[in-house]
Order: structure tokens, then sequence, then C-alpha cells
């Protein structure tokens, strides 16, 4: 019916006016909303339970909540009280942990394309629907996850949700032009197992907008050195999260379906010493100003390093007929060469 348990005590509810000695009714509806959302997470683990708020087992079971999000405003109110709820039932022996989150995150709001708050008022509200049915879902969920810091406000934007289609368009068209190898190419290899650390590492660090980044940057790779289907296949896992209908519907085009849906694939494995670039551009300075950049090896020593500098044809140019009084090296970064 909607009323307080303690409705029920009628014994305590009916009692007399201290003003007019007649009949009256204690008030029961006194605690807030905020009473009922400061537990409601240990009632999801036994929400039938008609005898006890949840059976010691479920607790034990599923305490402590592994992850909880909510918006900035749930930061001073909804997790002051849950925490304090939470501590009181653990003192009195009600619930097996002191806190009742792992991880507790706020996500940022989106504004308005002004970076005003949306609201009718304004006129400025967008209607996640209408973008569906014009970009489509993946279009929306992508732009959603790279506007920005998860946890900071964003202001909407109509021409970034357009950058985000041309994007997926981009992965779309890249199916039509692959190689039948489903090896990496060497040319892509190091980008491939970057791109696989990259993504992994920020999703579960809730870096959405630099994953898709990276994946960016990898399509564009592809684009430039070509593309295997094997390729292909990894980054369609690695983008399944963030547009999951385009990879299925690729994903079944090009026979992948064999092995099951790609969300029900494993990650894709990389291999850490791929991770990291076997050479490295470096700036050359001569008497410090920039006259080139070279390729060498990662790491290499400064007389590799000095030698393909004084190589290159535009170095030449300004230490033609000078001594090599100097070096000054920044190890993968830059070299600078002192000439009188």
């Amino acid at each position: 019916d909607g009323e307080s348990p303690l409705s029920k005590m009628t014994d305590w509810v009916n009692t007399t006016c201290p003003c007019c000695g007649g009949p009256a009714k204690r008030e029961t509806d006194t605690m807030p909303q905020w009473a009922g959302s400061s537990w409601y997470f240990l009632r999801y683990m036994d929400p039938h339970n008609d005898k006890a708020l949840a059976s010691k087992e479920a607790l034990d079971y599923w305490s402590p909540v592994d992850w909880y999000n909510g918006g900035m405003e749930h930061t001073t109110l909804h997790l002051l009280y849950s925490r304090f709820w939470h501590k009181f039932l653990y003192d009195i022996g009600v619930v097996p942990t002191k806190e009742p989150y792992h991880k507790c995150t706020s996500h940022g709001m989106i504004l308005g394309e002004g970076g005003e708050k949306m609201s009718k008022s304004r006129g400025n509200v967008v209607n996640p629907n209408d973008v569906v049915a014009q970009y489509g879902a993946d279009t929306m969920r992508t732009y959603i996850m790279f506007i920005g810091d998860f946890e900071k406000a964003a202001s909407w934007s109509d021409n970034a949700v357009k950058g985000c289609k041309r994007f997926l368009d981009r992965v779309w068209n890249l199916s039509e032009n692959l190689t039948d190898s489903m090896d990496y190419s060497a040319a892509n290899e190091s980008a491939i197992h970057k791109t696989i650390k990259k993504v992994a590492d920020d999703i579960e660090a809730m870096k959405f907008n630099t994953a898709i980044a990276a994946l960016m940057a990898l399509v564009n790779d592809f684009y430039q050195n070509g593309c295997s289907k094997g390729e292909y296949r990894t980054l369609l896992l690695l983008l399944s999260p963030f547009a999951p209908h385009m990879c299925e519907e690729l994903w079944e085009t090009l026979g992948f379906n064999a092995e099951g849906m790609a969300c029900e694939q494993a990650w894709p494995a990389y291999d850490e010493s791929k991770t990291v670039a076997a050479e490295v551009q470096m700036a050359v300075q001569v008497c410090g100003k920039l006259r080139a950049t070279v390729t060498v090896p990662m790491d290499s020593d400064e007389a590799t390093v000095v030698a393909a500098a004084l190589a290159d044809p535009k170095v030449q140019k300004f230490t033609e007929g000078k001594n090599l009084v100097k070096t000054i090296l920044v190890p993968n970064k830059l070299v600078n060469l002192i000439a009188k």
C-alpha cells in the first residue's frame, strides 16, 4: 500500500492529541527517500527474501559491490548516506564488510553545444533517439565514449558526431580491401600490439576516449600499409565494445562467425616486446637549429646517432668544411651537433 512498515504498529500509531485530547495518529512516513537508496544494493543480492534484508550466504557471496557509478550529485548525498548505513549495519553484524563498494566513480555531465547545461527552457536538449535515427546506435555509442574524460563534463558537438560516423564508415570500407592472410604484417605488427595493450588498459581505467583515439590511429595505419584479414579480425574485436552492431555484422560477413559471435571471443593477446618500437625518429640540430630528422634503432648510442645525422644531406649542408667540436645527445629524442 506504499505506507511505512511502522504504520502497522497500531498500538504506537494510535495515540491521543496532546493539545485537544482527541484521537490522533503519529506520523510514520518520516524517513526521506535517501533511506531506501542507502541500502538498495544489498537487497539486490537477495531480492525475494521475506525473512531478512538478505541472507548471510548471499551477503557473503556478493559483498562488497565491485563498482558503483553515479552522477556527481551522488558523491555528497547518496555515497555519504550509503556508507553511513552500511557501517551501521556492519557494526550490528548484519553485513560482512566494512565498506559497501570496492570502487566508486562519478561520470561527467554532457552539456549543450555552448557549454551550458541542457534544458528545455534553453532549447539545447539533444534527443538520443534522433541521433540514433540519423547516424545509427553505434555512432551514438562511440561518440558518447569519445566525447571526453569519463569523469569530466563535456559539451555536445554535432560535428564530432559526424566525425565518429566517418570513422565507422572508414572501418566498414576497409573490409572491402583486405588481403587473405590471417597474419600480422611487419609494417603493422608493432602498431597492432601497442593498440591491443592501449585499448585494454584504457577500458580498465575508463579512458574510453583515448582507447577510441588509438583505434582511429590504427585504422590510419591500415589504410597506409594495407590490412590483412587477420589484422582486421583483431580490429573488430577491439572496436566491438564501442560499436557492437557494426562489428558483429562485419564479423559475420567475413565468415568469422564460425567461431561464434565477436562478443564471445577472447580478447586479443599482445606481445609486450612488440609494443616497444624497434626504431625511433630523432631530431637533428646543428648549433641549436633543427635541420633534419633521422631514423635510428631505439636506444642507439651516441656514435650511431651522430653517424646517421652526418650522413643526411640536409645536415651536411651546415657541417661541410667545419669541425664537429661537440655533440649533445638526448636519447631517442634529439642530437645537437656543434660545428665550427
